[in-house]
């Protein structure tokens, strides 16, 4: 992928190496006695540091990632172009698209959507409109997924931004409010479900227009990213961990209708066809 064709996103937050001392002041030393501590009372570790204010957070000290780091400016290279094809099909339809921020972290973070750690994945926070990303999760990508690649790893990041279009257009708002009205949103067919396939189907329009305006994508590229959607699917991700597959915990989708739905964004590059909300058949 010639992903270096790229325009620059000045949105991209340098959280990373931030953890061991922020706006609470706890040292190296203070984070030794905490985790000695969480394991005397068996209390999970992350909480305890975020209590005493000893995990990333995004402060003023954080800045822009440094121009010789190559992932970030992968990141930088990535979000700058969802920034521009998000823009431009937001202003086709009469509306303002408002750029989210990427936040860099390692290890753990704290979000306005609350304490996370590495092990969790990227994530979109949409109380302050924020995508969060530690780099080792490309590495664990390669390694435990099979899905290497700069496009499979692009996919991952447009796939958050796909969470924040959402936001911009209500559907987010929306399943919240299912929630608190208490439906279930988990299952095979359920809200969660269809809210995940829908951002994999946005990834895939910004995919669409972002190839139409570089021709960036290489021998592989695209086989490389339905296999990232397909790697992450419910179904294959609880065979590993369960050794069964349960549909009524569903939340993202299964591999096949992961890897349909960005197909399905990627040859069309229209946002009507991400109806993911209204289709019979996901």
């Amino acid at each position: 992928m010639r992903w270096q064709r790229a325009r620059r996103s000045d949105n991209v937050v340098d959280a990373r190496g931030r953890g061991l001392r922020t706006a609470g002041g706890l040292g190296l030393g203070g984070v030794v006695i905490i985790i000695a501590l969480s394991l005397l009372t068996g209390q999970d570790p992350l909480v305890m540091l975020d209590q005493f204010g000893g995990t990333s957070q995004v402060t003023s000290e954080a800045g822009a990632p440094p121009a010789d780091d190559r992932e970030a400016e992968f990141v930088r290279a990535i979000l700058g172009d969802t920034e521009d094809t998000w823009h431009a099909l937001f202003t086709e339809a009469g509306e303002t698209y408002r750029d989210p921020t990427l936040v860099l972290f390692r290890g753990s973070v704290q979000s306005a959507c609350g304490l996370a750690s590495a092990a969790a994945g990227p994530f979109y926070c949409p109380a302050d409109q924020q995508v969060y990303l530690d780099l080792s999760f490309f590495a664990e990508m390669a390694t435990r997924f099979a899905a290497a690649g700069d496009f499979a790893q692009a996919y991952v990041i447009a796939h958050e931004v796909g969470h924040h279009v959402q936001t911009l257009l209500g559907v987010t708002q929306q399943v919240q409010l299912a929630r608190q009205r208490g439906e279930r949103l988990e299952g095979a067919g359920g809200l969660l479900v269809r809210q995940e396939l829908q951002a994999d189907c946005l990834a895939g329009v910004w995919a669409h227009h972002a190839q139409q305006r570089h021709q960036w994508l290489e021998a592989g590229d695209q086989e490389a990213a339905l296999q990232a959607a397909s790697a992450i699917g419910d179904d294959r991700l609880q065979q590993a961990s369960r050794g069964t597959v349960v549909p009524d915990a569903f939340t993202h989708g299964t591999s096949a209708q992961r890897e349909r739905w960005f197909r399905t964004g990627f040859e069309t590059g229209d946002t009507a066809t991400c109806h993911t909300f209204a289709a019979a058949n996901l």
